[in-house]
C-alpha cells in the first residue's frame, strides 16, 4: 500500500477495534431489520394502492432505481465529509435518514410518493457504506478481511430477521404498519452508535482545499482504486438485476398475492442465512488468500445457480437454488472491499469508500431498469437467463484487474 507523508500514521487501536466492530455490527443488524421490515414488500403495497399486475413491473423498476440514483450523487459528498468531520457522524446521519424515510412510507397513499421517498432515501441514508468506512479505518490491516466480512454478515442477518418478521407483519397487520415499525426500528442503531461507538478521528491535513476539490481523489490514489470501483459497480448491477422482481416471481409461483408476503419474507430470511455464513467464511478466507481468486470462484458459482432459477416452479426449488446463489454472490462484495482497503491509505478511505458507494449505486440504479425491460418484453424467467452472463463477464474483469495490479507492482519495483 502506498504511503503519504502528509497523513499521520494510524494508531494502534489495541482491543478497541473489537469493541467498535461489535457495536457497529449490532447497529447494522438492527438497521437492516428496519429496512427489510417493509421494503421487500413494496410491490404488494403498490398493488394495494391500485397498481395493476400488468403495470407493476414499471413501478417496481422505478422503486428499485430511485434510491441508487440519488445515492450515486451524494455518496462521494458524504464520504468527503466523513474524512473531514468524522465517520461516526456520517453513520448517525444515515440512521436518522432511515427513521424519516421509512416512517413516511407508511403514511403515503400513492406509488409516486413512494418513488419520491426512495429518492430521499438515497440522499440521506447509506448506512452500509458509512459503517464500512468507520470499521475499515478502525481495524488493523491484518484483520480487515474478518472485520468487513463479519460486517457484511450483519447486513444479511438483519435483513433475514427483518424480512421474516416483516413478511408476517405485512400479511396480518398491513403494509403501512410494517413501514411504520421500520421507521421506529431505525432509532435503535442510532442510539447504539451514539452511546456505544468511539471514533479515533484524524482529519485530513489538507484543510485548505476547497470542498469540491476535496470530494475528488488524488490521481495516484484513484489510479489504484478505479479498476476496483468499476468492478464494484458491475457486481452490484449483476446482483441487483433480478432482486427487485423476486417478490413478483414468488407471487407467480404462489399463484396469487394472498400469502405472497409471507413467502417472500421467508425466502429473504432463508437466503439471509446464506449471506451470514458466507460473510464470515469468505471474509476469513480473504485474509489468507488473494481476494480476486475468491471473487472469481464466487462469480462462477453464482452464475450457475442463478441460471437454475429459470426452471423453478416450486417453493422448494426456488428456496434451494436462491440460497446457493446468495451464498456464492455474497463473497463478491467483501472480497472487493478488502481489495480496495489494501489499495488505499486509511485517511482517505472515507472519500474512496464514498466513491465506491457511488459506483455501486450506479450499478444498482441501472439494474432494476434493465431488469424491468427484460421482464416486460421477454418475461420474468428470462432474468435468470440474462443475469448469469453478467457474472461470467465479472470473472473476466477480475482476471484483468489482477493482471493490472501485478503489472503495477512490477513497475514500482
Amino acid at each position: 500500500m502506498d504511503s503519504d507523508n502528509s497523513f499521520p500514521e494510524k494508531p494502534d487501536f489495541g482491543r478497541t477495534w473489537k469493541k467498535n466492530l461489535t457495536m457497529v455490527w449490532i447497529a447494522q443488524f438492527f438497521s437492516q431489520i428496519g429496512f427489510a421490515f417493509g421494503l421487500p414488500f413494496a410491490p404488494f403495497y403498490m398493488q394495494e394502492m391500485g397498481v395493476t399486475r400488468g403495470n407493476i413491473d414499471f413501478w417496481v423498476a422505478l422503486f428499485g432505481a430511485g434510491t441508487p440514483l440519488t445515492m450515486m450523487l451524494f455518496a462521494p459528498v458524504w464520504g468527503a465529509l466523513a474524512d473531514k468531520y468524522g465517520r461516526r457522524k456520517m453513520l448517525l446521519r444515515s440512521y436518522l435518514g432511515g427513521v424519516l424515510v421509512l416512517g413516511l412510507m407508511g403514511v403515503v397513499h400513492a406509488p409516486v410518493y413512494l418513488i419520491l421517498l426512495r429518492l430521499v432515501q438515497g440522499a440521506l441514508c447509506g448506512s452500509v457504506s458509512a459503517a464500512q468506512t468507520l470499521v475499515a479505518t478502525h481495524t488493523p490491516e491484518e484483520h480487515s478481511g474478518f472485520a468487513l466480512g463479519s460486517l457484511n454478515s450483519a447486513v444479511f442477518s438483519g435483513a433475514l430477521t427483518g424480512a421474516f418478521i416483516g413478511g408476517f407483519a405485512a400479511e396480518y397487520f398491513g403494509y403501512r404498519t410494517a413501514f411504520l415499525i421500520s421507521g421506529f426500528l431505525m432509532l435503535i442503531p442510532f442510539l447504539l452508535v451514539l452511546f456505544g461507538v468511539h471514533e479515533y478521528f484524524v482529519p485530513l491535513l489538507h484543510s485548505h482545499r476547497g470542498f469540491f476539490s476535496s470530494i475528488t481523489p488524488k490521481k495516484r490514489h484513484l489510479a489504484l482504486a478505479l479498476p476496483l470501483l468499476f468492478l464494484m459497480g458491475t457486481v452490484m448491477f449483476a446482483r441487483q438485476f433480478d432482486s427487485s422482481f423476486i417478490p413478483l416471481f414468488v407471487q407467480d409461483i404462489n399463484g396469487g398475492i394472498d400469502g405472497a408476503s409471507a413467502w417472500t419474507g421467508a425466502l429473504q430470511a432463508f437466503c439471509g442465512i446464506a449471506g451470514v455464513l458466507s460473510g464470515f467464511l469468505l471474509g476469513y478466507l480473504a485474509d489468507r488468500h488473494p481476494p480476486g481468486v475468491i471473487a472469481i470462484y464466487s462469480a462462477l458459482i453464482t452464475a450457475g445457480f442463478m441460471f437454475s432459477l429459470t426452471f423453478a416452479h416450486s417453493m422448494f426449488f426456488l428456496f434451494s437454488a436462491r440460497f446457493a446463489m446468495i451464498f456464492a454472490s455474497s463473497g463478491l462484495d467483501p472480497a472487493l472491499q478488502i481489495w480496495l482497503c489494501r489499495k488505499t491509505i486509511p485517511q482517505t478511505r472515507g472519500l474512496i469508500f464514498g466513491w465506491a458507494a457511488s459506483a455501486r449505486s450506479f450499478g444498482w440504479f441501472m439494474a432494476p431498469l434493465a431488469g424491468g425491460i427484460v421482464t416486460k418484453y421477454l418475461g420474468i424467467r428470462w432474468l435468470f437467463v440474462v443475469g448469469p452472463v453478467f457474472f461470467i463477464l465479472i470473472m473476466f474483469l477480475i482476471m484483468r484487474v489482477m493482471r493490472r495490479f501485478s503489472d503495477f507492482r512490477e513497475e514500482e519495483t
